[in-house]
């Protein structure tokens, strides 16, 4: 994988902040479910996806920038063995000349061979018996998950398939939206450290009447004039199922009524409400509602406030 930084359109300087606003946005951009004819964004997405694992990990982030591992979490290769040389200077007066600061070579060499005390031959360097990295673990498993609008405001259990064909159970988390991800410990492919991880990446679907806005949830409610003029108590779609609305007599179009704690649950505790906004339906070309606007006169300067 190329540089996580360059994938993600970010400074090496990024907050953590900036790396997750850049993320979401290409993951939307790239989703497969939105490019289905366009198999180069589903490889894109991936690389997306694997860049952000990477960064969002504080540890594996520090290790990338200090040179310790690569774009795809391997253990960068020492220096002699392919890797590009040492970060940094020898020392002033050690061998090879290159002056300045930064590296001890003795520590460097007792970490490759052994070095003081660590025994296996009468080398300089002690032998071949030192320290050795630990063993990797294997590579994390990038997986799609799309849920209902409904089932992510209600944070419904899903089922996910994993690549061994075993199926899991999660509970989506609270404040979850497209992008959001999940890590599923253990689940990635094998490796002689251990298994890699599984990450999940959400997608949430689109609803035909439900808006969402941040945590709340709106609705575009229509009633009639009888409703509206007289007041009335009417059923209105929730994400938890209907519930009753008292509608205040003479409502007008626009008014906004809220029930509470119906909306999508916040990260930080808690629901959001639902907003039902009235919008009065007349009937076309009803001759009774025509007879009745004739005989009323509303001489009220309800634009007043317009200028007009």
């Amino acid at each position: 994988m190329a540089d996580p930084y360059s994938i993600l359109g970010v400074a090496k300087s990024a907050s953590e902040a900036e790396i997750k606003s850049a993320y979401r946005k290409l993951a939307k951009e790239l989703h497969p479910d939105r490019n289905k004819d366009n198999p180069k964004a589903a490889e894109k997405f991936s690389d997306v996806t694997k860049a952000y694992d990477l960064l969002s990990d504080k540890t594996k982030r520090a290790q990338f920038d200090r040179g310790e591992i690569d774009a795809d979490g391997n253990p960068a290769m020492p220096f002699g063995y392919g890797g590009g040389g040492f970060r940094g200077d020898q020392r002033a007066g050690a061998p090879g000349g290159f002056g300045g600061e930064g590296v001890d070579f003795s520590d460097l060499f007792d970490g490759l061979f052994g070095g003081r005390g660590g025994g296996g031959g009468g080398g300089p360097f002690g032998g071949f018996g030192g320290r050795s990295a630990p063993p990797q673990k294997g590579a994390n498993v990038a997986y799609r998950l799309s849920v209902s609008f409904i089932d992510a405001a209600t944070q419904a259990m899903q089922r996910i398939t994993l690549a061994d064909g075993k199926t899991i159970d999660l509970k989506l988390p609270a404040g979850v939206e497209t992008g959001t991800q999940m890590r599923l410990a253990g689940k990635g492919q094998p490796g002689p450290g251990g298994n890699g991880d599984g990450i999940v990446t959400i997608s949430v679907g689109d609803h035909p009447f439900f808006a969402r806005d941040g945590a709340n949830i709106r609705l575009d409610l229509p009633v009639t004039l009888n409703e509206a003029v007289a007041g009335a108590k009417v059923k209105v779609p929730t994400v938890d199922g209907p519930v009753m609305l008292s509608i205040p007599a003479g409502s007008t179009s626009g008014k906004v009524m809220r029930l509470k704690g119906k909306g999508f649950s916040r990260k930080e505790g808690g629901r959001g409400d639902q907003l039902v906004r009235l919008m009065v339906d007349l009937p076309a070309a009803d001759p009774a509602l025509a007879k009745l606007a004739a005989d009323w006169t509303d001489n009220r300067p309800v634009r007043a406030d317009l200028g007009v």
